[in-house]
């Protein structure tokens, strides 16, 4: 399967938005600065999510980009299908030339496996990716203060 940085800047470029999105529009370069993705990159991403109808974007002081559709409805496939990120595991591309311009062998099951991954994708939300990043950040946080509490001596160490 070839899933380029497109594709993976595109889903964390929009998950960083999802997670901001309530307080308003959020700034590429604010974006830029968080995930390490340079501007130049996020305005050609952000462009093509545009067209696809997944981002909005607002001018002005204040301005920037806000979801266009409900977290819940924006699925991971959709992200990687409007930044034209290909999601193939044959080697033909579909064209059925992979072998001496033949079909190969193992054709079908690379067929497959494409199926099975873009179902997946499909099935990812957005929002389940919030839900676990946040999850994720107040463990991160419960952990800090546990530490904390044990080095000042006002908890038992686990």
């Amino acid at each position: 399967m070839r899933l380029t940085t497109k594709g993976r800047f595109a889903v964390t470029a929009m998950l960083d938005l999802a997670m901001r999105d309530a307080n308003g529009p959020v700034t590429l370069a604010g974006i830029s600065e968080r995930q390490g993705i340079s501007l130049s990159y996020l305005e050609q991403l952000f462009g093509k999510l545009r067209r696809a109808e997944l981002v909005e974007s607002v001018r002005g002081p204040g301005g920037g980009y806000c979801l266009a559709r409900l977290v819940e409805d924006i699925t991971v496939a959709d992200i990687i299908i409007a930044v034209d990120e290909p999601l193939d595991a044959t080697q033909c591309g579909g064209h059925e030339n992979c072998h001496d311009n033949h079909r190969c062998m193992t054709h079908d099951l690379w067929t497959d496996l494409n199926k099975t991954i873009f179902a997946y994708l499909a099935n990812v939300t957005l929002a389940s990716l919030v839900d676990k990043q946040r999850a994720k950040e107040t463990a991160v946080v419960q952990d800090r203060r546990r530490m904390a509490a044990v080095q000042d001596g006002a908890a038992p160490a686990l």
